[in-house]
């Protein structure tokens, strides 16, 4: 049970609204209904990325926050005789966190509810016990006898497959659990920066953006930087947490309340070095408690936003994130705020000739 607080509200919607990518509408639709009275005009592009102006100065920079909308998921491919439903995954997933969990299928006659199935291991071989599952031998179990009845279900090839799980403040309660951090958290804090901005003169105009399909590949970024044509970019997403068992510095040193993460470098982006020291100097100025981080592998919407057109000097800030790419992960509603307020701080200043000296650094 979700308490009275308006910001937690906003939370558990956007998490446990459903959106993989190509069926993000629901997120959309949740995004639209919160960042609404804070923006001038709210618009899409022709995939579908959700993008809320909000005009500061006429003329100003363009100023793109963006997180995606989608979370990473599975789609029905087929199902067989015996009416067992076999998928598809749609984003990044690990065998080892997906057996005996339960999905939503979100079906033509509405929602059905599932659990990812394989062998049990009784049946396995001694050798095969000791390998992870392969996803390829993984079904979903949705009770029904035949692909007749399965079909009655309204369970057919297509159909979106979302994890299933309920946002849960936990006992300390700036630990926050849900699915779909990656990257809702990002969609409020492109709602909540213009929230904030609301009564707020500032230099430019702001666009903040939900965008599609990133977990595919940075598609909706693409797409709707292509519209925008910003000035300097922002990815707002979530990082790799340090603090658990088992991980040593070298491997990842961000801690949950240590404040949001400045990407220095992933797979898809160097961050640009004047976005970077700008935001830098501003959480400095105003002591926003930051964490520097990089990612070899995978990245944000960033790494698309900075290819767009002659270029877009870009900076991804992200939220330490223990468990993502899982059906449950946890993170620190402090860093989400100071992530907001950095964001803030920044836009107030950015105007023409600051983002000219940021683009010459």
């Amino acid at each position: 049970m979700v308490k009275s607080d308006e910001t937690l509200t906003m939370l558990k919607d956007l998490t446990d609204a459903r959106g993989i990518p190509g069926n993000e509408k629901e997120a959309r639709d949740a995004m639209e209904r919160y960042i609404k009275p804070y923006a001038d005009e709210i618009f899409t592009d022709n995939l579908g990325s959700l993008i809320a102006k909000k005009t500061g100065t006429k003329n100003g920079p363009k100023i793109m926050i963006a997180g995606h909308l989608d979370e990473i998921g599975f789609m029905v491919t087929r199902i067989d005789d015996n009416g067992f439903v076999y998928f598809q995954t749609v984003g990044g997933w690990w065998n080892q966190v997906m057996l005996a969990q339960r999905v939503t299928i979100m079906g033509k006659n509405g929602d059905v509810t599932g659990v990812i199935g394989s062998k049990p291991p009784h049946v396995l071989s001694a050798e095969e016990r000791k390998k992870p599952v392969d996803i390829k031998e993984m079904f979903i179990d949705i009770g029904a006898s035949s692909k007749e009845e399965a079909a009655e279900f309204g369970v057919i090839p297509g159909n979106a497959v979302v994890p299933y799980f309920e946002f849960t403040p936990l006992k300390n309660e700036k630990m926050l659990l849900a699915k779909a951090w990656d990257n809702r958290i990002g969609i409020a804090i492109a709602i909540e920066v213009l929230k904030q901005l609301k009564d707020v003169d500032h230099p430019n105009i702001v666009y903040g953006v939900g965008t599609i399909q990133e977990e595919v590949g940075l598609r909706g970024a693409k797409t709707s930087a292509h519209a925008i044509e910003p000035d300097i970019g922002f990815g707002v997403d979530v990082g790799i947490a340090g603090d658990t068992p088992g991980i040593s510095d070298k491997d990842a040193a961000s801690k949950l309340g240590k404040g949001p993460q400045i990407i220095l470098y992933d797979a898809s982006m160097i961050s640009h070095k004047g976005v970077r020291e700008f935001i830098v100097n501003t959480a400095d100025e105003h002591e926003i408690p930051y964490q520097y981080a990089t990612m070899a592998g995978g990245g944000t919407d960033s790494g698309s936003i900075h290819l767009t057109a002659n270029g877009v000097p870009s900076l991804s800030i992200t939220i330490a994130t223990r468990y993502i790419h899982t059906h449950a992960a946890i993170l620190h509603r402090d860093d989400f705020e100071n992530a907001v307020k950095l964001i803030v701080e920044a836009i107030k200043k950015l105007d023409k000739d600051t983002v000219k000296d940021i683009v010459l650094s």
